[in-house]
């Protein structure tokens, strides 16, 4: 039995979101200690606070500033904190109603142990060193013997420098380990050959393989090398630089179908203007020494692939 496959992924980016009125109020608000809320029609104070009534939809404007304290409504236990997480010790998930707020805030709270946390303790916010407009302002909550309070005040939302943007990474890390199909994929690539399957009803030839068609939902065993020449169908230039990417752009991804396969799949163009990609050229991949894949696709020369031909593979 061949070696099983398996290797470590990290998918990773930065998400980029503008704030409108409300949502920067409260980030600005956190950077300045304080805690807002926005008040419904129905007269409810809702932290976080929402741009619209999830009950009616009706826009909300109204602001007003809670207390830092609060009150556990639920909570778990997490033992064995994970990178990025606020704290590094062990911690409780908690949902936190703050006084003066009808709805709970979802933080962490600083415990020795589950055995110190209970559903209606008493906890306070603990203000991080350093703020920047961002929840994580919020150090985590504390136990805090002090009662509750109802109060809540109007507030303006006005702030000197307010925040108007937030980015937020966004990482997923896993182990990806490819089954039958896939394995026998990767190790002819590191042959610098490309195989696929042939579904046995549609006869199609599917690149790269899953071990079944997506069309007739059957197994795949037929084992039938494709290319290396192929065809661009669709294609998109990439004028963003991606983090430890060393190609400078702009640069072309693009959809190829390889001769012989009924799937295209994707590929970088290289050795030719971005400007000049088109539908139908003609490519064959590029290989690196020691490569285990195409470094990227390159014209080759011939006269562009009629239209018809590759029509059903867009």
């Amino acid at each position: 039995m061949p070696d099983v496959l398996s290797a470590p992924l990290v998918v990773e980016f930065p998400f980029t979101r503008s704030l409108g009125p409300v949502q920067s109020a409260f980030l600005t608000g956190l950077r300045e200690r304080t805690v807002l809320g926005v008040r419904t029609g129905d007269g409810k104070v809702l932290v976080p606070p929402v741009e619209y009534d999830p009950v009616t939809a009706e826009e909300l404007r109204e602001l007003t500033e809670v207390a830092t304290t609060g009150t556990v409504t639920t909570w778990a236990w997490n033992p064995a904190p994970r990178r990025d997480q606020p704290l590094a010790t062990p911690f409780a998930w908690v949902l936190v109603e703050l006084d003066g707020a009808d709805t709970a805030l979802l933080h962490v709270l600083d415990a020795p142990g589950p055995e110190a946390v209970h559903t209606g303790m008493r906890v306070r916010i603990r203000w991080a060193p350093q703020r920047t407009g961002a929840i994580t302002d919020i150090a985590c909550f504390e136990p805090y013997e002090g009662e509750a309070t109802a109060e809540s005040t109007p507030h303006s939302g006005e702030f000197a420098d307010p925040v108007i943007g937030i980015v937020t990474p966004a990482r997923l890390d896993y182990t990806y380990t490819p089954g039958r199909a896939q394995s026998a994929y990767l190790n002819a690539l590191s042959e610098q050959r490309t195989v696929g399957e042939r579904c046995p009803s549609c006869r199609k030839v599917y690149v790269p393989p899953r071990g079944a068609c997506p069309t007739c939902g059957v197994a795949t065993a037929e084992q039938v090398e494709v290319g290396p020449r192929g065809t661009v169908t669709t294609y998109c230039i990439v004028s963003i630089k991606a983090k430890n990417l060393d190609i400078e752009v702009p640069y072309v991804y693009a959809h190829i179908a390889l001769d012989g396969a009924d799937l295209a799949l994707h590929g970088r163009i290289g050795g030719i203007p971005y400007d000049q990609v088109r539908m139908g050229l003609r490519v064959e991949p590029v290989w690196t020494e020691g490569g285990r894949h195409p470094d990227h696709y390159r014209p080759t020369g011939e006269p562009d692939a009629d239209y018809d031909a590759y029509k059903e593979l867009l």
